[in-house]
């Protein structure tokens, strides 16, 4: 049955209630259905969040895999079996050259191709670099000067001396010794690892060569002190006193000698514009005694190669400065006040005319006088490198040395004639220090009222290689000294009372080949 669709007026009535007939079928959309797809789009079209598998992807776990072959038994018994080696025809080969390879062999035996040269594995440096800018405060308060540097025995500990060069109460005023270990950690600039205070300016002072901790040093009073660093209470272990055979005035160098009758014990050397050259041991009590002694007196300096202002009646001549010889340890040379050099003798036998006084007979050891500087000459320096004698080597008795003074020249010289081989204008201002190098034979360093030059006689003969300025206000530099351990390393000290280390490049260290017949070359050349 059929309902009639609703507002529908039906059929006509027709007799009775119900009648049977046929009607077309009818559809009825399902909501359900389509409901369900919809949210099935919206399903499939959003994307949620993407979550990674690199959990399940990636191991937890390593293993270590072979990836080269393993050498297989056949092959380890092949190399364990015996090698066939065809011994007569090796010895034919060695009977065929034998006569050549010994004749190659002595050709370089003889050969001085590479004389003093030596391989360098360390980085080369074509500049020159300040390490170390160092300085005490107090003593740069009071406006004091660095009068003299040294490095000790191992070339890790520089040490300076405070006084004054200039004006001022130098016999009196307080001064100091100052240490610092370049291979501490924390180095502190500023703060010294030791400091000494010394009742009288330093003048000069001086490691010991082979004890790191004993510094010898020169005072203005004349006295001489020598200060053990190891101790921190009271450092002074020896001292000259103020005695007859102590010095008249101010101490300008301090060497150490080693004791020909004692291994064990050293000899100390000073030098004083008194004109006395005096040698002193160490004893028990703590004072220094006078073993021996020189004085530079005015009779062995020839009259006619004096300045005017030396008169014939005066005895001593000022000793500034003096050099020992490498190649005769009995041979030195001093520098005075009169702008003269000397080679002097320790075998000098002649007695010095001086005024009796002192408990050793002092000697006059000049031999030779060498042309002189238009001024005072403040340092002297004999070279280091001379050649052997040998069968291989003609000896060379040529002995060269520098001397340098308030002219601004630094003389090159032989021993063995009165002029110099040659004369070099470093500076228009005073040089107060020369030193050669201790590694390349032409090379030397001078201290002037500019700063610090560096010479290389294989560069050129007239004018420095290198100019290093000390300081801004170019305040001058009184003292220089090589460190012959790092042979890289210059300390200088200057009037603003500041030392600085300076790392040299490579050039200037590195001695080339045949550099030793170069120097040997130019100096007879020049002679000739």
């Amino acid at each position: 049955v059929t309902p009639l669709p609703p507002g529908s007026a039906g059929p006509s009535p027709v007799p009775g209630m119900f009648a049977d007939r046929t009607e077309p079928g009818a559809d009825v959309q399902s909501l359900w259905r389509s409901a369900r797809s919809a949210r099935c789009e919206v399903k499939t079209c959003q994307t949620g969040k993407i979550s990674t598998a690199e959990a399940a992807a990636q191991s937890h776990t390593a293993r270590d895999t072979v990836v080269q072959t393993e050498q297989s038994k056949d092959t380890v018994q092949d190399v364990h079996q015996e090698v066939q080696v065809d011994y007569a025809g090796l010895l034919l080969f060695l009977q065929r050259v034998e006569d050549a390879v010994i004749k190659e062999l002595n050709k370089n035996w003889k050969s001085h191709a590479f004389d003093g040269f030596e391989v360098n594995w360390t980085d080369q440096d074509e500049t020159v670099l300040c390490l170390h800018t160092l300085s005490y405060p107090e003593a740069q308060d009071q406006n004091l000067q660095v009068t003299s540097v040294s490095w000790n025995a191992t070339g890790s500990v520089v040490a300076c001396s405070y006084g004054r060069l200039d004006d001022g109460d130098r016999n009196t005023e307080k001064s100091y010794v100052c240490t610092w270990n370049l291979d501490r950690r924390g180095l502190n600039p500023q703060h010294p690892d030791l400091v000494v205070d010394v009742p009288g300016s330093v003048m000069c002072l001086a490691f010991h060569p082979s004890q790191p901790s004993l510094i010898a040093g020169g005072l203005f009073s004349g006295e001489l002190v020598v200060w053990d660093t190891s101790r921190t209470e009271d450092p002074v272990i020896w001292r000259t006193g103020m005695t007859d055979d102590t010095h008249t005035d101010p101490v300008y160098q301090v060497n150490w000698l080693p004791d020909t009758k004692h291994r064990n014990h050293s000899r100390l050397l000073s030098v004083a514009t008194d004109g006395k050259i005096l040698v002193w041991r160490e004893e028990r009590d703590g004072r220094l005694a006078l073993a021996e002694g020189f004085a530079i007196v005015a009779q062995q300096i020839p009259r006619s190669t004096r300045l005017k202002k030396m008169a014939w009646g005066e005895a001593a001549v000022g000793v500034t400065s003096l050099s020992f010889s490498h190649f005769d340890p009995g041979v030195f040379v001093v520098g005075v006040e009169g702008g003269y050099s000397l080679r002097c003798s320790t075998a000098a036998e002649t007695p010095a005319l001086l005024r009796p006084g002192g408990s050793v007979p002092l000697r006059a050891p000049a031999e030779l006088t060498f042309s002189p500087h238009a001024g005072p000459v403040y340092s002297v320096s004999c070279s280091p490198f001379h050649r052997q004698s040998c069968f291989l080597l003609p000896p060379s008795p040529r002995n060269l040395f520098l001397s340098c003074g308030t002219d601004g020249q630094v003389h090159v010289h032989s021993m063995l004639q009165t002029q110099p081989l040659f004369a070099l204008q470093l500076s228009k201002k005073y040089l107060f220090c020369v030193c050669w190098s201790p590694v390349r034979p032409l090379v030397f360093a001078a201290a002037s009222g500019e700063g610090v030059h560096l010479v290389d006689l294989a560069r050129s003969m007239q004018k420095p290689t290198v100019s290093l300025k000390q300081s801004m206000s170019n305040c001058p530099v009184y003292c220089l000294e090589f460190n012959t351990k790092h042979t890289r390393l210059l300390a200088a000290g200057d009037a603003a009372g500041t030392v600085k280390v300076w790392q040299l490049s490579s050039d200037l260290t590195e001695q080339g080949p045949r550099e030793m017949s170069h120097l040997e070359q130019l100096a007879s050349e020049i002679m000739d």
